[in-house]
């Protein structure tokens, strides 16, 4: 299935480098590879591979060169910036890498002005329905339950899910985490890991979390922060500018891995929202340079709203998600009347008929997410 990034590489990789990050097996080899273009795969998990790498001896008679698991390599910033920087382009150089070549990109020596990024995340309901002929509820039941990265969703089998899910976790905990960083307590990480999953959709409690693991309020931070870098869970924190200070601050976790979350379907509904929604916000950051942000909103009378966009700092989206409550949310009109410039929705899976009042819509969850595009 054609990837939702496939159109915007083309453009960059004529100009600058271009590095492709994400979760593992979200598809960055398989999309690099798919790009119509003459090229040369290398990987430096690859003894051959590395050996070309290290003499600089790839065929250059190509339009573009693939490095894979780059940042394996010693100082392969300053390398990649030499080769850019004395051969240019063509061919083009594309550079890919999950959770160490995004941390690692951002410090040590600059490659600025050398290099566009741009961030591959799972399946979502829009991309689906683009590229292929599955309908969108269809599309919502097989995300809801299997999660979005490629391989367990174009299975379509449960049994194979799960030992999917299983093997593509302790990977990542048994080589990306010992890999970025130095943490004994594995087990105790793991066990984060499930309870995060329950507790999709809710305020984390740092104190709470820690009294289960037995540790420090701050080195539950601390591992939070580890699985964001492994891209297993993303935060979502409450907006309060331009907003009564009433709001109350706190954050809630979400994973780029709907299919891991265990709960009822409200708890799989949302979570899929919420990267349905980082996905295109990280997008539109990518692709044109814009500043974007995902938020909630909470006040001291409990008055919440799952989901506030922001572009550029301008809120552009109130998005309240529901399972099958017809009626709208008081809280979605209290804070739509202090946020006018905002589109007011409200999506609900199971929804018998569309709604309009005021400024509000309420719309099918199928519908709705096919169609949620921030860009044009």
């Amino acid at each position: 299935m054609k990837r939702y990034l496939e159109d915007v590489l083309y453009p960059d990789l004529k100009e600058k480098i271009v590095f492709l990050s994400g979760p593992r097996q979200v598809g960055k080899t398989t999309l690099a590879q798919s790009l119509k273009l003459s090229q040369t795969y290398l990987n430096f998990d690859s003894l051959k591979d590395r050996r070309i790498i290290k003499n600089e001896e790839w065929n250059r008679d190509v339009e573009l060169v693939i490095f894979d698991e780059l940042h394996k390599m010693k100082n392969w910033k300053s390398w990649i910036k030499g080769i850019y920087d004395t051969e240019g382009i063509p061919p083009a150089l594309l550079v890919t890498g999950s959770a160490r070549l995004d941390v690692h990109k951002k410090s040590g020596d600059s490659l600025a002005g050398r290099y566009f990024s741009f961030r591959l995340h799972p399946f979502s309901v829009n991309e689906v329905c683009t590229f292929s002929d599955i309908a969108p509820q269809e599309a919502v039941r097989r995300l809801m339950l299997y999660g979005g990265f490629p391989e367990p969703f174009l299975k379509n089998n449960p049994v194979f899910a799960r030992r999917w899910r299983r093997s593509h976790l302790e990977t990542i905990i048994r080589e990306d985490l010992l890999d970025l960083e130095n943490v004994r307590d594995i087990k105790s990480i793991e066990l984060l890991i499930d309870l995060l999953r329950t507790r999709v959709g809710s305020i984390v409690s740092y104190q709470s979390l820690a009294e289960d693991l037995q540790v420090s309020s701050p080195t539950v931070k601390h591992w939070l922060q580890i699985l964001e870098n492994l891209y297993i869970i993303f935060p979502v924190r409450t907006y309060h500018k331009n907003i009564a200070r009433s709001i109350l601050k706190g954050t809630k976790y979400y994973f780029y891995d709907t299919g891991a979350v265990e709960g009822d379907d409200g708890a799989k509904l949302e979570n899929l929202t919420a990267c349905a929604f980082l996905k295109e916000l990280q997008f539109l950051e990518d692709a044109t340079g814009s500043r974007c942000a995902l938020h909630y909103l909470r006040d001291k009378e409990k008055r919440e709203v799952d989901f506030l966009l922001l572009v550029d700092n301008a809120p552009v989206y109130l998005v309240e998600v529901k399972l099958s409550d017809d009626s709208f949310s008081p809280a979605l009109f209290h804070y739509s009347k202090q946020l006018p410039a905002a589109k007011a929705v409200q999506i609900v899976l199971n929804l018998r008929k569309q709604k309009t009042k005021d400024s509000l819509q309420m719309r099918p969850a199928a519908e709705f997410l096919k169609d949620f595009k921030l860009s044009s």
